[in-house]
């Protein structure tokens, strides 16, 4: 970030979102890979616009208004599919995917979406399930965003009061070892193209497709 000029199309969201916002789209758009673990909610860059607009609806997002706050996510998003898209691997609780945020319509076109973001080359999605192994780090979520030079990574822990930056080698050795253990303890990643039954062992796609079932 300190290498960049700071302008890129959140530019034009100055003063309309949170400082910590701009930085977050900033560091993503910088990022060769994006890593993140979510324990409630669906991660920001994974969600449909509905699903966005249910979260902000019985509070006030910090920012100016909520299509700001709208606008901006799913602007954010588009580092999934444009020029230089980052590997991003998710993976998320099944906790976050059995709240209702809107109700069960909203969360079935969620669910659907998460199949249909599972068919980019570049998006690994895998769901750590109620069953699996635990560990202390599982009730807080976070985000790791690396750049092409791997020792100048941002860990991001998101705090109600404030985002918390963490980027010294020990944070960033830290949150690779667990988001390691993550991985290995999540259910097998989404292969939209692949059947369920057609898995040697039950995968985060046989849970969601489960999920949708009981909508």
């Amino acid at each position: 970030m300190s290498e960049s000029s700071g302008k890129g199309w959140w530019s034009s969201y100055q003063g309309r979102v949170t400082q910590y916002a701009l930085n977050l789209a900033e560091l993503e758009a910088g990022a060769t890979s994006v890593c993140s673990y979510h324990p409630l909610l669906v991660p920001g860059l994974l969600q449909t616009e509905d699903y966005i607009r249910a979260l902000f609806d019985d509070e006030q997002p910090r920012h100016a208004t909520t299509e700001d706050a709208v606008a901006f996510r799913l602007d954010r998003q588009r580092i999934l599919t444009g020029g230089n898209a980052p590997a991003v691997h998710a993976v998320i609780h099944e906790a976050a995917l059995r709240m209702h945020y809107g109700g069960p319509e909203v969360m079935r076109q969620q669910l659907l979406h998460l199949i249909e973001l599972a068919r980019l080359p570049n998006v690994t999605i895998q769901i750590f399930p109620f069953r699996a192994r635990t560990y202390s780090g599982v009730s807080a979520p976070f985000l790791y965003l690396a750049p092409h030079v791997e020792e100048l990574a941002t860990v991001v822990l998101d705090h109600p009061a404030q985002q918390i930056y963490r980027d010294s080698q020990e944070h960033l050795s830290q949150y690779r070892v667990l988001f390691d253990r993550l991985k290995r303890s999540a259910l097998p990643p989404i292969a939209a193209s692949t059947t369920p039954e057609a898995q040697a062992v039950p995968g985060s796609l046989m849970l969601v497709q489960h999920l949708l079932y009981d909508l």
